[in-house]
């Protein structure tokens, strides 16, 4: 929150001026075709000269301002007696409403939803995602208080939330931090309900697709087994998966006792796609300790209306990420082959990826608000999901070798929920704390060279400690590279990114550049086939549009190989490498019977 000193007779006297009561919401669906809703929010008695209320600039689990805000009109406001308030509108997600005497007061708007990508407001005729930070405003005043949620919609409509429901269309939380996070679907959509070890769940779709409804419950129940692998107890008792199968939205967010998950409706089916989905649950599902239950200074508390900046997004995101295949692993979900893969990817992407020689993922952590994508992103920044989940596992694999696989970094996220269980927080130097609690030895020299500087990783000593071996495969073969992408755009391939500091970069090419020919030979479908009449370290005119102006330049081809490397098992591991392993990912490795 921000930082504002106030005198002990100021904080009596403004809490004085406040009847403390519950803080009422309805949201009538008016006009779903056009994405259009009514708010009404009752605040309880207030003695003071105004009040502020705010719409959140930004919502949990998205470290991005989204300025929700925008979608607001039709702003009013009443006292008890229906009378109009004055107000003024005093920055862009704030309105000052104005008190003659003490009063209730009734607040009403219009909100605009259609951005079902942002999982923060969408509307249609079929449905409403409800999340608070993109239809309810708030006073720091009354954030605290009980809050309801009266929700008016057509009556084949089924509402479901994590928060407790004492009608079909009625919610109800502690405060205003509960409801922000504990989102409503609303609509059409198909539940199901099952419970697993004394917990219940929920399982809501909304949306028709190619999913199987059978396996998704069937691994979901397998799944939420798998907390105690890390943590030592469940911090809820009903849990909501919400699946929104779109048509073309994507993307995930972790909620307190509950996910949204959004994938394109036809992205479910392929094993790699169902995978995808899969891992997206775990990810959230993870989450329901890592950043709802303990998480870093800078987001305790929430501040809506401001950016929460933290240096350890890395440890709530990146090691989010890393654990799925540990829980998936141990489910029987997934395979050992189909963990090789997806690592192989992950650390293929890491070393296409400049900007890891930049940006350490401390860095990264606090820009994660300002990064940016695209080719400068890809060459200057790295990102807090993919870096965090390499370094989580660089760390994990050296604790592991470091105590003969007594130790593990899954000690560390069950130290950190015990130790800093929300309202408290933690901050680096705990880390480093927990880290010499666990092992009994002193981390901050690795600290300081993998998480404050650009981390570089050696991937063949950390796979050969648990008897892996990143390699081309035998058959592949030296070819001619560009150090970029391009992508085909009528009949010239567009520059879609150029490492920092290759052969192409110096040679002057940069993203946008439209490729028109090699050596005066028109370009062909890709940039692979474009290239595959030259050798590595031949030098070839290139002929390319920059500001719809024909221009040259001559460029030394990088060498490339027609197929990636992947990460393998060794055939005959050690009795070290697949003891290691074992502690490392819980399952035998992959040459072991």
């Amino acid at each position: 929150m921000k930082s504002i000193k106030y005198s002990a007779l100021a904080i009596a006297t403004a809490f004085s001026s406040l009847s403390f009561a519950d803080v009422n919401y309805s949201l009538s669906i008016t006009n779903p075709t056009h994405h259009l809703a009514d708010v009404i929010v009752a605040l309880p008695k207030a003695n003071m000269a105004h009040v502020d209320v705010h719409l959140p600039d930004w919502r949990t689990g998205r470290y991005e301002v989204l300025d929700l805000a925008n979608g607001v009109r039709f702003f009013s406001a009443k006292n008890k007696k229906g009378a109009e308030l004055s107000w003024s509108k005093i920055d862009k997600n704030t309105w000052r409403v104005y008190l003659d005497e003490p009063t209730e007061i009734k607040l009403s708007y219009q909100v605009y939803g259609n951005e079902l990508g942002f999982r923060a407001r969408h509307i249609d005729d079929s449905h409403a995602f409800i999340d608070a930070s993109g239809f309810f405003m708030f006073s720091e005043s009354f954030r605290q208080e009980p809050v309801s949620v009266q929700l008016n919609v057509p009556k084949t409509w089924r509402s479901v939330s994590g928060m407790e429901s004492p009608n079909n269309h009625k919610f109800v939380a502690d405060n205003y931090d509960i409801l922000i996070d504990s989102p409503i679907e609303t609509g059409i959509n198909k539940l199901h309900k099952f419970d697993v070890d004394g917990k219940k769940y929920e399982l809501v779709i909304w949306g028709e697709g190619n999913y199987d409804e059978s396996l998704m419950l069937d691994d979901l129940k397998k799944l939420v087994k798998t907390g105690n692998l890390i943590w030592d107890e469940y911090p809820f008792e009903r849990y909501v998966f919400m699946v929104h199968a779109t048509s073309g939205a994507g993307g995930a967010t972790e909620h307190l006792n509950s996910t949204i998950i959004q994938r394109p409706r036809y992205k479910f089916a392929k094993r790699e796609d169902y995978l995808g989905f899969i891992s997206t649950a775990a990810h959230e599902f993870i989450h329901t300790w890592n950043v709802k239950n303990y998480r870093p200074d800078g987001l305790v508390p929430y501040d809506y209306v401001n950016p929460n900046y933290s240096d350890l997004l890395w440890i709530s995101e990146g090691s989010t990420s890393y654990f799925e295949d540990y829980l998936l692993l141990n489910a029987g979900i997934s395979t050992s082959k189909e963990f090789l893969k997806g690592l192989t990817k992950s650390v293929n992407r890491h070393l296409k990826t400049p900007g890891r020689e930049v940006q350490s993922v401390a860095a990264t952590s606090l820009d994660k608000w300002i990064n940016q994508g695209g080719d400068h992103g890809k060459n200057f920044t790295t990102n807090i999901y993919s870096e965090g989940s390499l370094v989580s596992m660089a760390l994990d694999i050296k604790l592991l070798d470091d105590s003969d696989g007594k130790v593990s970094y899954r000690d560390v996220h069950k130290a950190l929920y015990n130790q800093f269980k929300l309202p408290k927080s933690f901050n680096s130097g705990n880390v480093k704390d927990i880290l010499k609690q666990v092992s009994g030895n002193d981390y901050s020299l690795w600290w300081q060279q993998n998480v404050d500087k650009p981390a570089i990783l050696d991937f063949d000593g950390l796979f050969n400690k648990v008897g892996l071996v990143y390699d081309y495969p035998e058959d592949a073969k030296s070819i001619a590279g560009l150090d970029g992408s391009a992508k085909l755009e009528g009949q010239l391939l567009t520059l879609t990114h150029v490492a920092r500091n290759s052969l192409a970069w110096q040679a002057g090419l940069t993203s946008e550049d439209k490729i028109v020919a090699f050596n005066k030979k028109h370009v062909r479908e890709s940039l692979k086939a474009s290239l595959e009449v030259f050798k590595p370290g031949d030098k070839v005119v290139v002929d390319f549009i920059r500001r719809d102006e024909l221009m040259t330049t001559t460029l030394t081809l990088s060498e490339d190989f027609d197929k990636e490397k992947v990460i393998t098992a060794v055939e005959h591991p050690t009795e070290r490498q697949a003891m290691l392993f074992k502690a490392w990912m819980g399952i035998n490795h992959p040459s072991v019977k």
